[in-house]
């Protein structure tokens, strides 16, 4: 497994078929992406996992994060966050958050992220905001 960067339109795909298969293509291409740090997981030269990460100041926000499905399970999804986060880390970033599915609050908790309590829907999804500190 080699996390390299990537381009925001090579973000697309793994979104899509993951994250909103019902939703049409351009659900996932979002404005913001072309001022984004976009990372990948690649597999023998095959993408495989991906997240965008976006910078204000020394607070970072993760958008997107996103396995394929053959691939979930075998830790690379937390392997792009502890990347994305040291990476945080020596870019002098003091907060990172995301919108979290609700199910899947248990799995940034591992990361130390904690539940703000701040919930909403999207799309017929129910999101929760969770953050860390450093």
């Amino acid at each position: 497994m080699e996390i390299k960067n990537i381009d925001a339109s090579d973000t697309w795909k793994i979104r899509h078929e993951v994250m909103w298969p019902d939703q049409p293509f351009e659900f996932v291409q979002l404005d913001e992406d072309n001022f984004g740090l976009h990372y990948g997981v690649f597999d023998d030269n095959q993408l495989v996992s991906i997240v965008s990460c976006f910078i204000e100041g020394d607070v970072m926000q993760f958008r997107k994060l996103a396995t394929l499905n053959s691939y979930q399970g075998k830790g690379i999804a937390s392997l792009l966050l502890k990347y994305i986060f040291k990476t945080a880390q020596k870019k002098g970033i003091k907060k990172i958050w995301c919108n979290a599915r609700k199910e899947k609050k248990q799995f940034y908790e591992k990361f130390g992220m904690y539940d703000t309590g701040e919930v909403f829907n999207k799309a017929g999804q129910e999101f929760t905001i969770m953050e860390v500190l450093f």
